[in-house]
Order: C-alpha cells, then sequence, then structure tokens
C-alpha cells in the first residue's frame, strides 16, 4: 500500500471519529440503557445439563480478535491450525480428535464442508458476534438438531439480535481499522425496528491486506548443524475479503422466527510451505461462499416446544497453481448442500422431559477437473433423548441413529454408511446450591468420510467406514458471584477426559508400488486435563479488574500398530502442554488488556525424533480502548499491539507467523 493510501486511510479513522450529521441520538448500541427483546419461551428451551465455556460480547472486544479463529485461542482443549498472516486458513481441532469431530454453528445451524470437513475460521468475523461457545461431547440440551448430537464437541456462534433503547427504531454503527501488513478493514452494522415484533439488521465488512509481514526461516540439518538461516519477507499472502449478511427476525406469543442471508467473497495468495528455503510459490484462491437459513420456534405453555430449520449453501472455489516445479493446476469447486430439521420436546412430568428430531441434508460437489466423478450425498439422522432435573442432580441421555447414502459417478461407492451415537450426561450439587458441581459424561461420537477420503483422484477409497470415537470426562465447577467486595466474581474448573479414536481413516502406503490410499487404520489414545480459571475484582471504586487463565495438558498416543516405529509416539503437532492467560484492567471509560498464549514442545510428523521435534512458543499481546462521546455520538478507539516481544514461531511446520504487528482502529455509534 502507497503512502497516500496509507494517509488516506489513516483519515478516514478521523472520519469515522469525529462524523457528524443525522439526528443526535441520546444511547449508543451497546449502553445498558437499550434493551433485549423478550421472547417469552417454554422453560425447556434453556434447560442444559452441563455448563458450557463462553466469551461473550465484551470479553470479546478486549481480547486482540477479528474473527472466530483468533478467539477460540482461548479455550481450554482447543488446538488451532493457524498458516500465517490475515488471509492463512485457520482451522480448530478438540482435545486431539481431528478438526472433522468439532462441529461449527452460525446461529444454530451447522457450517459444514462436505469435500474436506473443515471450516476455514479465519473467514468468520467477529464484527457482529454476540457470543461463542464451547461445548465439549456436545450441547447438553435435549432440545436440539438431531445432528448436533454426533459431534464430538461444538463451537456456537451466536450473531447479535437488534435491539433498542426506548423510543428508538434504528441504529448504526462503523468501524475503521489500519495496521501491520497494509491491512484495512472496514465494517458496519446497521439495526431498525420494522414493527413492535420484527426487526432487521445488515452487517457488512470489508478486509484488504498485502499478507507482507517479516520472517526468520531457520532450519538445522540432522546432525545439528545450521542447513538455512534466512531472513525474509512473506510473499503472495495478499487477500481481499467482502461479507455481508441480512437478518429478519420477530416474535409472536411464545414463538420467535428468524431468517438470514449471508456472503462471502475473497481472493487471496497462499504464500505455500517454505521447502528449501523456496517461499515464492504462484497459488491463488478465490471464495465465493453463500447460505440463506430460516427459523421458527413455538412453544404450547411450558410441556411442549417444536423448532423448524432449514438452510441452502453454495460455495464456489477457484484454485490456480502457477508454480512451474510442481504440475500447473486451474480448477473450479462447486458445493450445495440443502438441510432441513425438525425438533420437538415434550414434558412428561415436572422434572421429566424427552426430544425426538430428525434432520435431512443433501450435498453435492462438481468439478471441472477431467473425470470428476461428481459426488452427492444424502445424510438422514434421527434422535432422541430425555433429561431428568431435580435441585440436587441432573442427568440427559440421547441416542442418535444416522444413515448416509452417497452416489458417484462412474464409481460404486459403498451403498451405505450408518453410525449409532449413544451418550449419557450427569451434573450433581453436593453442597446444595449452585457454587461447586460435579458432572460427568460418557458419549461415543463419530464423523462420516469426506468427499476427498472416498473420492480424490488416485488415493480416494470408497469402501471406508464412519471414523468414531468413545469419550469420556469427569470434572467440576467452583463458581461463586459477590454482591459487593473486593472479590466480585470467581470460577474455577477442572476437567480430565480419555478419548479413544477408532478407524481413524489415514493415508496409507498400500501394495507392491506402496500406492498411496485412505484406509480405516488409525488409532489414538488420548488422555488430558483442562483447567480454567477466572476472577473480577474491584480494588476500588469504579476498577475493575479481570482474569482468566487456562491449562492444557494432553497426551495423545499412536496405537495403530506395535510394528510402526512410531508406536505410541505423540500425534503431529499436539504439544504436552499449552495455556493462556488474559488480565483486563477497566476504569471508568479506558480499558486495558494483555493476553499470554504458550503452546509446549511438540513433533511435526508421526515418529517423535529429534529431526521432527517443534520447539515450544509463546506471544504477547496488549490492546487498549478508550469510549467517549463526540456530537452526541458514542466514539471508540483501540490499538493492538501483538507479539510485542517479536518471536520466531512456527503453529505448522515452514509457515512462519508475523513478528510484532500492530493494529489500529475507531468505532462510532449512531
Amino acid at each position: 500500500m502507497t503512502v497516500a493510501l496509507r494517509l488516506g486511510f489513516i483519515s478516514m479513522l478521523c472520519f469515522v471519529v469525529s462524523a457528524a450529521g443525522g439526528q443526535t441520538k441520546n444511547s449508543r448500541l451497546d449502553s445498558i440503557q437499550s434493551i433485549d427483546e423478550v421472547v417469552v419461551l417454554s422453560r425447556l428451551t434453556f434447560r442444559e445439563v452441563i455448563p458450557s465455556h463462553s466469551l461473550n460480547g465484551e470479553q470479546l472486544k478486549r481480547l486482540n480478535s477479528h474473527n472466530v479463529a483468533d478467539a477460540l485461542r482461548y479455550f481450554a482443549g482447543l488446538q488451532l491450525k493457524d498458516y500465517g498472516g490475515v488471509g492463512g486458513i485457520k482451522t480448530a481441532n478438540i482435545r486431539s480428535m481431528g478438526t472433522n469431530h468439532l462441529g461449527i454453528f452460525y446461529d444454530g445451524v451447522e457450517l459444514g464442508n462436505a469435500q474436506n470437513g473443515q471450516v476455514d475460521l479465519g473467514q468468520l468475523s467477529l464484527d457482529n458476534v454476540e457470543e461463542i461457545t464451547l461445548y465439549n461431547g456436545q450441547k447438553s440440551a435435549i432440545f436440539q438438531p438431531a445432528s448436533e448430537f454426533g459431534n464430538a464437541g461444538s463451537v456456537y456462534i451466536r450473531t447479535r439480535r437488534p435491539r433498542f433503547a426506548v423510543g428508538e427504531s434504528s441504529h448504526l454503527r462503523l468501524n475503521a481499522m489500519y495496521g501491520s501488513s497494509d491491512m484495512a478493514r472496514l465494517s458496519a452494522l446497521w439495526e431498525q425496528k420494522i414493527s413492535s415484533a420484527v426487526s432487521s439488521s445488515l452487517s457488512a465488512g470489508f478486509l484488504s491486506s498485502s499478507g507482507k509481514y517479516d520472517f526468520r526461516y531457520r532450519r538445522l540439518a540432522p546432525d545439528g548443524t545450521v542447513a538455512y538461516d534466512t531472513t525474509a519477507t512473506r510473499s503472495n499472502g495478499d487477500i481481499w475479503a467482502l461479507r455481508a449478511e441480512a437478518n429478519v427476525c420477530g416474535v409472536f406469543g411464545q414463538g420467535a422466527w428468524n431468517v438470514k442471508a449471508y456472503t462471502y467473497n475473497s481472493g487471496r495468495g497462499i504464500p505455500g510451505a517454505i521447502v528449501n528455503n523456496v517461499w515464492r510459490r504462484g497459488e491463488h484462491q478465490w471464495d465465493h461462499n453463500t447460505f440463506t437459513q430460516a427459523s421458527v420456534q413455538k412453544s404450547i405453555g411450558n410441556i411442549f416446544s417444536t423448532r423448524l430449520l432449514a438452510k441452502y449453501a453454495y460455495y464456489n472455489t477457484h484454485y490456480i497453481n502457477r508454480d512451474t516445479t510442481t504440475m500447473m493446476t486451474d480448477n473450479r469447486y462447486r458445493q450445495q448442500e440443502l438441510y432441513i430439521s425438525s425438533s420437538n420436546v415434550f414434558e412428561i412430568l415436572p422434572a421429566w422431559s424427552a426430544s425426538a428430531a430428525y434432520d435431512f441434508r443433501w450435498n453435492k460437489l462438481d468439478s471441472d477437473m477431467r473425470q470428476f466423478v461428481a459426488p452427492h450425498r444424502f445424510t438422514n439422522a434421527v434422535s432422541i433423548a430425555t433429561a431428568y432435573n431435580r435441585p440436587l442432580f441432573n442427568i440427559q441421555g440421547s441416542l442418535l441413529a444416522t444413515w448416509v447414502k452417497d452416489h458417484a459417478r462412474r464409481l460404486a461407492p459403498r451403498s451405505h454408511r450408518a453410525a449409532l451415537v449413544p451418550a449419557v450426561f450427569a451434573n450433581v450439587f453436593p453442597l446444595g446450591n449452585k457454587i461447586l458441581s460435579v458432572r460427568a459424561y460418557a458419549k461415543r461420537s463419530y464423523r462420516m468420510p469426506t468427499f476427498n477420503d472416498l473420492f480424490y483422484t488416485d488415493i480416494g477409497n470408497a469402501d471406508l467406514k464412519p471414523e468414531s470415537a468413545l469419550q469420556y470426562d469427569l470434572g467440576f465447577v467452583l463458581e461463586r458471584n459477590f454482591g459487593q467486595g473486593f472479590v466480585r466474581h470467581l470460577r474455577w474448573q477442572t476437567d480430565a477426559y480419555y478419548n479413544s479414536v477408532r478407524d481413524k481413516i489415514v493415508a496409507y502406503p498400500k501394495g507392491q508400488q506402496f500406492r498411496w490410499t485412505m484406509l480405516n487404520l488409525g488409532r489414538v489414545h488420548i488422555k488430558g486435563i483442562d483447567i480454567e480459571a477466572e476472577t473480577t475484582v474491584e480494588p476500588i471504586g469504579g476498577l475493575l479488574l479481570t482474569a482468566r487463565v487456562q491449562y492444557t495438558y494432553q497426551d495423545a498416543r499412536d496405537v495403530t500398530d506395535a510394528r510402526d516405529t512410531y508406536y505410541r509416539d505423540q500425534i503431529p503437532y499436539i504439544p504436552w502442554h499449552s495455556g493462556s492467560a488474559i488480565v483486563g484492567i477497566a476504569y471508568r471509560n479506558w480499558t486495558l488488556n494483555y493476553s499470554f498464549i504458550y503452546a509446549g514442545k511438540r513433533y511435526n510428523q508421526q515418529e517423535n525424533t529429534r529431526y521432527n521435534y517443534m520447539q515450544p512458543w509463546y506471544t504477547n499481546d496488549l490492546s487498549a480502548s478508550c469510549t467517549f462521546r463526540l456530537g452526541g455520538k458514542e466514539c471508540r478507539l483501540n490499538a493492538e499491539l501483538n507479539n510485542f516481544l517479536s518471536q520466531d514461531y512456527e503453529v505448522i511446520l515452514n509457515y512462519p507467523m508475523p513478528k510484532v504487528n500492530f493494529r489500529i482502529g475507531a468505532t462510532v455509534e449512531i
């Protein structure tokens, strides 16, 4: 970005802060004067057996997070794969079971990718997100779609619902940000009250970055001598992205409805791995993702509730590889998804309820590749669940049955695949109140083979079985809120767990010519401990100090075959020790936030040898913000300094991460 453009963008920041015109409102979007719409639903809707982990809107503001991937770094038990830079692909892995075992839900509907099973979390902006919630095992409420019972863990992203103060009918929030790597980010949120029962919102955002940042690339030979030691600038990491989301929601009696339309368009370079001291690549990718979803929920008194969900998604990906040292590629991939769900819950007795749900999903993948098999999939899922809730204990049981049938051109895949998923959750309050809870669960989860697993050129295997996992968890939560005094809030949470993954889908050399193919060969045993603690104190009036610390220990061993050289070795990229810390200071209109993320030693290949060893890494980030009123409008200025110790590190081998980098931004609410 030229100097003129930089100055122009900084001028735009100033304009956003000082923007005037239009009718002055006496309230702001996030003011305590605003009130949420009250939707009266059955008490059955909100019953959960095991509490979740969450980051709400105010906490997300204080973190150096601008997409969902950045925020998930602060949850215990999650490992993030980050390929570096603003536009780098980012995926999450829960408790070492693999990315495909984690369900990502956007306003109650799962985001899917039948091609590779992965969701790029870097594409999901936090501009309009109100809360991010993590559930281990599954969301422990029986009133949910059938497919939600099948995941090993779930992340729920809840966007902002329009809300207005008394006498208000519209809101407008504008945000501008500039930072390292020539990063420019603009976003806007408009909310409009249509009637007393209907409201709408429109959120849009634009991102641009050159993707350039300095890095150090250092590699050692097997004998320990330095093979390469290079300082260079990351190239081919440019990105532009445009996001827009429209919502219309309403209430009626004991019911509520919502319609959402979402689109994401981007073009980005793919820097690629740095191998043999080569870091200039010719890969580029364009994405055009759209979906429309609708939901309606109705309660009849306190004994029955029903919910209908529907979604249609279309994903278009264009991938080009101009690297002459590899095979030249220019292909387009088109995915379609149709999803319909019906879930119902009924109160049998005041403390005993039961539910039943049915999901239908259709997926199709097309491509302009030569001799592409064009697979499409029909998925049917049925669940039944029951819950018994008493003041001193809660217990829940569920059973999910899933049938999948695939069709493919020029191939005769397995006629069908089926999976049965039972689960039992329990929560006990031994002190007779909500201060201490002891919980446990046992569950079987699964993940279906993706289209790439089944049909990818040369290595796909159409006869794959679903990959399954057994999960066991035992933990407790100690939480206390104090109305006054020095300590305002205290929470401590510990979970010990054991997971066993069977029929893990792996690439394996087969036959006399060692041709690679996908097989159900893998077995992994995982033992771990997650610890979280958070507190809020008020040493003097108006000064709030918050702290949140999480630590994870994981022992994830490959136990596939005792004859393998890597038998019982730690699986790739899983550190034994990891954690994070967040410390925040809030005084009047000022906030200061410090965050620390740590990942211990790990290995980048199956064999835990010195050559595959990866050093521990950590980052230190600072952010500060100030809110004030200017011309009757609520304004906010914020600044970030990330990795301020300028550590050289890699999350994924050969993908160096940025050194010290900064961001400044301004927000105005009209």
